[in-house]
């Protein structure tokens, strides 16, 4: 066998330590969806909606993948077609993943391979569908969001992504976005908020009841959101540059600052500290870091820090429970505070502390923010941040109305499969406690997996399956077959090691 010499050595352009840092950066992305979002939703649910919340994040991962190799990443970073929008094609051929990395409508190439850009802006595009869905947790028919993933990355999502970093016209304006404030955060936050007005609320038990199902997991989750983010923004140099390491140190310390003011309001307010509002300050600080990570100084992350944890905080507490508006919008996990609300905070205060060293050391020709004596910077991370507003608002919309009237396919479960939850829509449960499921039978797969080779008839005959009613369980005497023996009264007592109930 022989090989071709070329394609083994190290070409010039490549530099290992910047690729190696983007590929990093790009798996330190992708685990803040797989699993960490995954794990978040499953544990912030009640748990019957632990499973299909955290199944919704995991299919948008996979889903989002094959969109972008086969049409989606050239649309948001190729050749340009429109001034908002690149020329979709497939990224698949070997000779296009191997070659120098290129955005040919931004006129920048960067020191590693194509196929580590392409990996490294799919995460960014995956996590994004992947925040959407938590503005359409415990009601939102499988289905469309099925067919509600691939539509939206096509038609909205590569148009920010093109419009800001592919070379469009925003950034020919000279509107900036680090890694996302815009892109990810305030598209997500419009989109979530916009499509769960088009699929309605959850049903008054579940509004009545949200309690999470495990906190102690949201923590592992929010845990594996905020470690990850040092790839988030210290990958958008593309480089393993000086910058990058400044995003990673400010990342830290805006999330840091906004985490500790949520808490210290609500306990202001609610006179306790409250974990569930330590995640959600870490979420904002997350948020209003990203657009402006690498282009401002430490104190400018502490000053973003102190506006995620109290004006997202101030329209979620305050504004979210008084305001009419928010009212007739059912956001299962309040994503239009934290990402939509969050955007702003980070994109103008982008336009007001942004230096002159950091967008320099960015690659930005950016004269800074109002700061450094260029307050018409505000004015164009407002123009940006309006852009993206409308543009979602449009299409979020279109994209319902399709799935909706064109397609037949309702956007909420049925009534009965919101009563039940997870064992209704994808016949499983987050915790096999068989009194989870008195409201319904066993279904046929379920049984097969649960049961031995030749156990299922005697069950039958006992209806000793999952769905029975609690009170009636099985003893198991080790000379005799099975029989079912009724609960005892009061004061008799249990078998603590099997769980089966034994008369005196």
């Amino acid at each position: 066998m022989t090989y071709n010499m070329t394609y083994l050595e190290t070409p010039p352009w490549l530099d290992t330590g910047d690729n190696a840092w983007q590929l990093t950066a790009g798996s330190l992305v992708a685990l803040q969806s797989v699993p960490g979002l995954v794990v978040l939703y499953a544990g912030w649910v009640k748990h019957k909606w632990a499973i299909n919340s955290a199944f919704m994040a995991f299919y948008a991962f996979s889903m989002v993948l094959v969109c972008w190799m086969l049409w989606a990443y050239k649309a948001g970073f190729g050749e340009q077609m429109l001034p908002f929008v690149g020329r979709p094609g497939p990224a698949v051929e070997m000779n296009y993943q191997i070659g120098q990395s290129t955005l040919p409508a931004a006129g920048v190439a960067q020191n590693f391979p194509q196929s580590t850009m392409i990996y490294f802006q799919f995460v960014f595009a995956a996590i994004t569908l992947v925040l959407i869905a938590g503005s359409y947790l415990c009601r939102m028919n499988f289905y469309a969001w099925m067919l509600f993933v691939p539509l939206w990355l096509t038609f909205s999502y590569t148009v920010g992504a093109f419009s800001l970093w592919g070379g469009g016209f925003l950034f020919k304006y000279g509107v900036i976005d680090y890694s996302g404030g815009y892109v990810i955060h305030l598209s997500s936050g419009t989109a979530g908020f916009v499509g769960a007005w088009w699929i309605g609320p959850r049903l008054e038990e579940d509004l009545e009841d949200n309690t999470p199902n495990n906190i102690l997991m949201m923590l592992v989750g929010a845990g594996i959101l905020w470690i990850g983010w040092n790839g988030f923004n210290g990958g958008d140099p593309y480089a393993a540059s000086p910058d990058a390491g400044v995003a990673v140190l400010n990342t830290n310390l805006c999330t840091a600052v906004s985490s500790l003011v949520w808490v210290g309001m609500d306990l202001m307010y609610f006179r306790k500290p409250s974990v569930i509002g330590a995640i959600q300050g870490m979420i904002t600080g997350l948020v209003a870091i990203t657009p402006a990570a690498g282009f401002v100084a430490g104190w400018g992350a502490i000053c973003l820090g102190f506006g995620s944890g109290i004006i997202p905080w101030l329209t979620m507490n305050i504004a979210g429970r008084r305001l009419s508006f928010f009212a007739h919008v059912d956001d299962t996990l309040e994503v239009f505070h934290t990402h939509f609300v969050g955007a702003i905070v980070g994109g103008i205060g982008t336009g007001i502390f942004a230096t002159v060293e950091g967008c320099a050391a960015f690659g930005a020709t950016n004269p800074g923010g109002a700061i450094e004596g260029n307050p018409r910077q505000i004015g164009l991370q407002i123009v940006g941040a309006l852009f993206i507003i409308g543009w979602n608002v449009v299409w979020t919309s279109l994209i319902m109305c399709f799935i909706k009237y064109v397609c037949r396919i309702p956007l909420r479960m049925s009534q009965e499969q919101m009563e039940i939850g997870d064992y209704a829509i994808h016949g499983e449960e987050p915790y096999t406690f068989a009194h989870y499921n008195i409201k319904h039978p066993t279904p046929p797969l379920m049984r097969r997996r649960t049961t031995k080779k030749g156990d299922e008839e005697t069950q039958k005959d006992q209806g000793v399956l999952m769905g029975k009613d609690p009170a009636i369980t099985v003893d198991r005497a080790p000379s005799s077959g099975d029989s079912i023996k009724e609960m005892p009264e009061k004061g008799t007592s249990t078998g603590a090691s099997t769980g089966a109930v034994h008369t005196q």
